[in-house]
């Protein structure tokens, strides 16, 4: 929305003044980085990791093998995001002559619903389990991306607003179960994810750009609307129990002061 009605009309020039929101935001992440570091490093608890239902306790092995099951799941993720969230406005321009500011406020709805998406896919996972939102979350929204290449631009917004809504939810319940099955290496964990999700998504960009020049953005969305048959893969992750049912979860509350302002 910023850039439909503050880039567009005045111009590059206009970015210097979203540098007070990063510093806002710098600020931010400062005062959340002094309360956890007045918290302390997490220590390991556990390193051994059980399926659901089973006193085998998964190997290491199977343990990495899963965990490239779910860059693998990441992948798809975020390559079709990538198509959207860098080439959507080019294709609303091109299939339905829409203006620059018109595109920019569907490309908005559309990410609007990825961030709301994103808020959501946790405390779902904590309730029915995060393979069932991972499944439902990739391979579910397999219709709705197979279908938006031939929908009108009524169409076109509903299923992207759903796709980015659905398909969002995944990252938390992917990188809750990464920890799950490596107790202890949160940091690890998580760099390893968040590092990986926007490094793919970078080389996507540019990968689809080259296509796109070549075969049009029009072929690019008919090509990624078939990744969500990653989500097949799914199927070979382990059914981990949450870790508060395991009752093997260590709880790390924040200090009172780190908190208190987010009640």
């Amino acid at each position: 929305m910023l850039t439909a009605f503050i880039v567009v009309p005045l111009g590059q020039y206009s970015l210097r003044y979203f540098s007070l929101l990063s510093l806002l935001g710098l600020l931010l992440l400062v005062g959340m980085g002094s309360c956890y570091k007045r918290r302390g490093p997490l220590e390991p608890k556990a390193t051994a990791v059980r399926a659901q239902g089973s006193d085998q306790i998964l190997s290491r092995r199977r343990v990495a093998f899963s965990i490239t099951i779910l860059l693998l799941l990441i992948f798809s993720k975020y390559v079709y995001l990538a198509s959207l969230n860098v080439y959507f406005t080019f294709y609303l321009i091109g299939k339905f002559h829409l203006s620059v500011q018109a595109a920019q406020v569907h490309l908005f709805l559309f990410l609007g619903a990825v961030a709301a998406g994103t808020l959501a896919g946790g405390p779902i996972g904590d309730r029915i389990g995060r393979k069932y939102v991972i499944w439902c979350s990739i391979l579910g929204v397999l219709p709705f991306t197979l279908a938006i290449p031939y929908a009108n631009l009524f169409w076109t917004t509903v299923l992207t607003i759903i796709t980015g809504l659905v398909l969002a939810s995944a990252f938390s319940a992917i990188v809750v179960l990464a920890q799950e099955l490596v107790p202890g290496r949160v940091g690890m964990i998580s760099g390893l994810f968040y590092g990986f999700s926007f490094g793919i998504g970078g080389v996507a960009a540019a990968v689809l750009g080259k296509v796109a020049d070549v075969r049009g953005i029009g072929f690019v969305y008919h090509v990624c609307s078939f990744l969500p048959l990653i989500g097949l893969a799914t199927a070979l992750l382990p059914n981990m129990e949450p870790a508060w049912r395991r009752g093997s979860a260590t709880t790390h509350p924040l200090p009172a002061e780190c908190d208190s302002g987010f009640d």
